[in-house]
């Protein structure tokens, strides 16, 4: 029963991301049959669009590079006054 459930819900979100065939028309050659929707309408949208993505990555990367190894070794760090280290 349980791995009937799984099957289901991962057909039946599978399906519903494809784009219908009239959805299809409307999309510039690089999106057919990804997404649903009139597109984009400039060449702007695209520069917008890789723009956010360049900037969640660097963020991404930053954010996993501080977790990994935040460098806060010294004694005066502002980590020090807040808590208390003995």
């Amino acid at each position: 029963m349980k791995k009937n459930l799984i099957i289901l819900f991962f057909t039946t979100f599978s399906i519903a991301t494809y784009a219908c065939p009239m959805c299809e028309k409307q999309q510039p050659k690089i999106l057919r049959g990804i997404t649903h929707g009139a597109g984009p309408e400039s060449n702007l949208d695209y520069v917008i669009v890789w723009s956010m993505v360049i900037i969640v990555l660097i963020t991404l990367f930053f954010s996993l590079k501080y977790l990994i190894r935040p460098k806060e070794n010294e004694a005066d760090h502002i980590k020090r006054n807040l808590l208390i280290f003995e």
